[in-house]
C-alpha cells in the first residue's frame, strides 16, 4: 500500500470522489486505482459548509474497496470527535480546518500519535499566517482554490501567490509538508499550481467527468510534472 510520504514531493493526483457516481463508488475508485496513489474524500457536515456528503459507513466501504491512500478533507465543525474515528477506519491522511478547533496543535499531535498523516486547510480568502504556527508540525497544507462545500467551482487564480508563499515558507524553514491544492484543478490549472510550488492536486470533475478516468488523472499528473 502506498503511504502519504512516498516520494516526498513528487506530483500526486488525488481524485475527489465528490465528483464520482456514489451509486457505484467502488467501481469509480477502481477505475483510477492503477493511475493514482491517493483518493480524496470530502466530508461535509452541513454546518461548516452548507452541504452534507458522507460519514463512517462510506469510509468503511471505501477502505474495503481500495488500497489507495484515503486523503480525508474534513469540512466539519467537530474534527476532534470525528477525525480519530476516520483514522480507526483506516484513513491514512486527515486534513481539517483549524479555525473550528480550540486546540488545533493538540489535535494534530493526537492524530499523528494514532499513526495518521495530518494536514491543515486554508480557505481562499484566509492568509497563510492563520496557520503559520502549525506548519512545522503538519504533513500537509491544503490550499483551497475554491470556497469549500461545493464541487465544480471555477479555479481562483488569486490563490496562486499563496501557493508561492507556502512553497517559499517551506524552503526557508527546511519543512517537509506537502502542498495540496483543491478546487478547479484540470490539466491547465494543474500546470499553474505545480509551477507555483504545489505537489498534491485534488481533481474531481476533471477526472470523474471523463470516460477514461485513468487517462484523465495521468494527463493532469503529466502536465503538472512538466510545469515544475
Amino acid at each position: 500500500m502506498p503511504t502519504p510520504t512516498d516520494h516526498l514531493h513528487d506530483i500526486v493526483v488525488s481524485p475527489s470522489i465528490l465528483a464520482a457516481d456514489f451509486a457505484r463508488l467502488g467501481d469509480e475508485v477502481a477505475s483510477v486505482a492503477d493511475h493514482v496513489e491517493w483518493i480524496h474524500v470530502d466530508v461535509m457536515d452541513g454546518h461548516y459548509v452548507p452541504n452534507i456528503t458522507l460519514g463512517n459507513p462510506v469510509v468503511t466501504s471505501l477502505r474495503a474497496a481500495t488500497d489507495r491512500v484515503l486523503d480525508m478533507h474534513l469540512m466539519i465543525t467537530d474534527p476532534r470527535t470525528y477525525a480519530p474515528q476516520f483514522v480507526d477506519l483506516g484513513a491514512e491522511s486527515i486534513t481539517f480546518h483549524p479555525e473550528v478547533e480550540d486546540d488545533p496543535l493538540g489535535l494534530v499531535e493526537d492524530l499523528r500519535n494514532m499513526g495518521a498523516k495530518v494536514g491543515v486547510a486554508v480557505k481562499p480568502d484566509h492568509p497563510l499566517a492563520t496557520v503559520a504556527e502549525l506548519l512545522p508540525h503538519v504533513d500537509m497544507l491544503l490550499l483551497m482554490t475554491v470556497e469549500p462545500g461545493f464541487g465544480g467551482q471555477s479555479f481562483r487564480d488569486d490563490v496562486v501567490p499563496k501557493i508561492v508563499e507556502a512553497a517559499s515558507w517551506r524552503s526557508d524553514h527546511d519543512a517537509t509538508f506537502r502542498i495540496e491544492v483543491d478546487g478547479g484543478i484540470d490539466p491547465d490549472t494543474a500546470a499553474v499550481v505545480a509551477a507555483a510550488g504545489a505537489d498534491t492536486l485534488v481533481a474531481g470533475s476533471a477526472v470523474f467527468g471523463h470516460d477514461d478516468r485513468g487517462r484523465a488523472a495521468a494527463t493532469i499528473r503529466a502536465r503538472a510534472t512538466g510545469a515544475r
